[in-house]
């Protein structure tokens, strides 16, 4: 995902807007994602999924949590998980 800042938007929001077009871009205010910016079609797909929750990876309940870190370790051949 492509990475631009508040003050990239003010100077350069068309080719952000086009990168978006093509990925989801992040927007981030003084190094911290504040905005992801995705396509209505990409947006839709997210939403339509009532099955499936979005979490942030500090909130993720712990089931979640401990599925993604190995998942992750079995990605990059960790042993550890």
């Amino acid at each position: 995902m492509k990475q631009f800042t508040f003050s990239d938007m003010n100077r350069a929001s068309g080719e952000i807007l086009e990168a978006a077009l093509i990925e989801p871009v992040s927007l981030t205010k003084r190094g911290k994602d504040k905005l992801v910016i995705l396509t209505a079609e990409q947006y839709r797909k997210l939403i339509g999924r009532s099955h499936t929750q979005a979490y942030d990876l500090i909130e993720a309940p712990e089931d979640v949590h401990q599925e993604l870190m190995t998942g992750l370790d079995d990605i990059i051949g960790n042993d550890n998980a």
